[in-house]
């Protein structure tokens, strides 16, 4: 079996000599795709994303998981296209998405909005 090292504990002299190395093997094709993003940008040795399905929140919970515990606990299951709603906006959650944050800062504004007009969201 291979030896697999961690690239954050090598020195950053060898990390540069191994991308170099990599860089003077490629093809000339894949030297311009690297070349287009600039090669102090182009990254080797990036660790691949983790499969949607196993990344997880800040607490610790998938996004599947966190739509079966807002059903369980809410005991909101209205239909499919709810549910779905709810799986979507948590595969975003999870992703750490930008678009997530106005969503959740203007539903708590409206939530209080409606609470100060004697209303129920």
């Amino acid at each position: 079996m291979a030896n697999i090292e961690n690239f954050e504990d090598l020195p950053r002299e060898e990390i540069e000599a191994r991308k170099r190395y990599m860089y003077e093997k490629m093809s000339k094709r894949r030297r311009k795709f690297v070349d287009r993003m600039g090669y102090e940008n182009w990254d080797p040795f990036q660790a691949p994303f983790d499969p949607i399905d196993i990344r997880q929140d800040k607490s610790g919970y998938t996004s599947d998981q966190l739509s079966h515990l807002f059903v369980r606990e809410s005991g909101k299951h209205k239909n499919q296209e709810y549910i779905d709603a709810v799986n979507e906006f948590n595969v975003m959650l999870v992703m750490n998405f930008e678009k997530v944050r106005p969503i959740y800062d203007y539903c708590l504004w409206y939530a209080e909005h409606m609470r100060k007009h004697g209303l129920t969201p």
